[in-house]
């Protein structure tokens, strides 16, 4: 990856950590076992944890000389932890943020690493990742490496916003450091989007790679991650997307505009989702256990053209009929079923193609 007398790259991984004390020495070493022609240096941020965070993180800085340990005096919260770390602390030629929580696969950064050394264009890096359960069990098979596709940014950005939705897992994605600088900081009024409003910040300034076949990070799912603590009510992340595609439109409208984007058809794909949720919420009949008015209010507010949508029309017909009916027929199960292979599918092609 480097030519002979060409100095070594630096990876900076930012490691925040808040009560996350009982996994945090099974994430660095996930960092440290990396291996390649790269220098590896780790920061572990302790936002004022209240477990055993601040003993378990001097302990490892002082077994590796490549791990710091900042400790706050007060909790920060995420984000502006995240921007602590890669904006202050971090000087590498690439950065990584991964969550104390979740674990890198072997050949990680290698993989990542040797693409962005050989096309200096890319910014991020990104691939698979599996579920990594509470006590150690992951919910796949490693893979195997496949090679990589790369995408020119602008295009990468434009199918994000007909899609809606972030197609990139968050651990282990590695960003070129010069890059991160550029666009700056994690948004403080994004903390349950704002890492795919950074991936498309990154994309608007240079191409996005991704790594085929294999596994590159593991994410833990537990009570107490954070996905399961922000933002428990359904429509939140679609709340929150919208406020990134928002911010893409205002703030890179050269972009926008030369990549033919259309945002009325992100609008459309944003609003019709909560109008698929209100389908289900009649098919099964739960209609008192679903916020179901203010997600057809969303909806409205979002794509002015609602009425023309398929997920508006579908859920005409189930309000036509009521919800006890279209219970005890399961006269939408056909409906139902085809939803979840499409969603099946869909996900099929991603762990291959990325996108």
């Amino acid at each position: 990856m480097t030519r002979a007398g060409e100095p070594t790259p630096v990876v900076s991984v930012v490691i925040p950590c808040y009560n996350y004390g009982r996994y945090l020495s099974g994430c660095v070493r996930s960092v440290l076992d990396q291996q390649g022609p790269f220098t590896i240096q780790i920061l572990v941020i302790n936002d004022m944890s209240s477990d055993d965070t601040a003993q378990v993180a001097d302990h490892l800085a002082q077994l590796n000389p490549n791990v710091e340990v900042i400790h706050h005096a007060a909790n920060r919260g995420h984000i502006a932890t995240y921007n602590e770390g890669l904006l202050e602390w971090a000087r590498g030629d690439y950065l990584m943020l991964l969550s104390a929580d979740d674990e890198l696969a072997a050949g990680s950064l290698a993989r990542s690493v040797s693409l962005m050394e050989q096309n200096p264009r890319i910014g991020m890096v990104y691939g698979r990742s599996v579920i990594l359960s509470e006590d150690g069990r992951l919910s796949g098979p490693p893979g195997r490496f496949r090679g990589y596709s790369v995408w020119p940014g602008p295009k990468w950005l434009a199918d994000r916003c007909r899609e809606g939705v972030n197609v990139v897992p968050n651990p282990g994605v590695l960003v070129r450091g010069s890059v991160h600088r550029t666009v700056g900081g994690y948004d403080l009024a994004l903390p349950h989007a704002g890492d795919l409003e950074m991936w498309l910040r990154i994309a608007a300034i240079s191409d996005i790679g991704y790594v085929r076949g294999v596994v590159q990070a593991q994410y833990r799912v537990h009570p107490e991650s954070m996905s399961q603590k922000i933002y428990q009510d359904e429509i939140a992340d679609v709340r929150q997307r919208r406020m990134v595609f928002e911010k893409v439109f205002r703030e890179h409208p050269d972009v926008v505009a030369g990549a033919r984007i259309s945002p009325s058809r992100t609008w459309a794909r944003l609003a019709s989702e909560p109008l698929w949720r209100a389908c289900r919420a009649y098919e099964k009949d739960i209609l008192e256990e679903r916020p179901v008015a203010d997600w057809i209010a969303w909806s409205k507010e979002t794509y002015p053209g609602y009425e023309s949508l398929r997920a508006y029309r579908a859920l005409n017909r189930r309000i036509a009929l009521g919800p006890s009916f279209c219970r005890r027929t399961k006269l939408f199960i056909g409906t139902a079923i085809a939803r979840r292979a499409t969603d099946a599918l869909w996900w099929a092609k991603w762990r291959y193609t990325g996108v």
